[in-house]
């Protein structure tokens, strides 16, 4: 299996001894050893990604790099975040998914109105298997716990990435910024239940939902 580790905060080194990663197209920065690449198309594996992402008109085009050294990624200089999974699944924007161990199943599941509201599309990305993941975003992440006893409530355009067990809900009429007579139109937030992990940004992202 490939070792991730981060070089600073915003580069992510991978160690691969045959192994395979998969990472957006167009972050890796340099490379040692023998490589080889392969640009893979699509939300997802199979016909499936592939119509999910034409249909709510997304490009997420991502390489597959297959070989012997250490490739080193980055991205905008983002802050890249190392996520583990242990036969569980992350649920992450596209934007800030940067790569994946090569033997982990990703794809798409719909979002409903949340989707639409970003202006992200209807879909969001799944990552599942035994492995590590690297998130970008913008600052430092936050990771924030939820439990049965405490919901959390999020602004969507700060959201990244949860896992767990976690019920995922829209409302609608109020966000942070309105509450303090900022912003204007509709706006929304993002609510969870239950238990797992939400990972957070300091910079929201521009939404068509409103400022939110």
């Amino acid at each position: 299996m490939a070792v991730f580790r981060l070089q600073g905060s915003k580069v992510l080194a991978v160690e691969m001894t045959g192994d395979a990663v998969k990472a957006k197209n167009g972050s890796m920065v340099a490379y040692d050893g023998q490589m080889a690449f392969k640009k893979l198309s699509g939300g997802g594996e199979g016909i499936r990604g592939m119509v999910t992402r034409r249909i709510t008109g997304e490009q997420m085009t991502v390489m597959e790099v297959k070989g012997h050294g250490t490739c080193w990624f980055a991205d905008r200089a983002s802050e890249i975040n190392l996520v583990g999974l242990q036969g569980d699944k992350l649920y992450v924007e596209s934007s800030n998914l940067l790569a994946t161990d090569g033997g982990l199943r990703t794809g798409t599941t719909f979002t409903g109105v949340r989707g639409a509201s970003q202006g992200n599309g209807l879909f969001t990305t799944t990552v599942e298997g035994h492995g590590q993941v690297a998130i970008t975003s913008d600052g430092s992440a936050v990771v924030l716990r939820v439990s049965a006893q405490y919901p959390l409530t999020v602004d969507p355009g700060a959201y990244i990435a949860h896992q767990g067990n976690l019920r995922q809900s829209l409302q609608s009429g109020v966000t942070f910024r309105t509450l303090m007579g900022e912003g204007g139109g509709e706006a929304f937030q993002m609510r969870f239940e239950g238990d797992g992990l939400v990972y957070v940004q300091p910079s929201e992202r521009n939404t068509i939902a409103g400022d939110v």
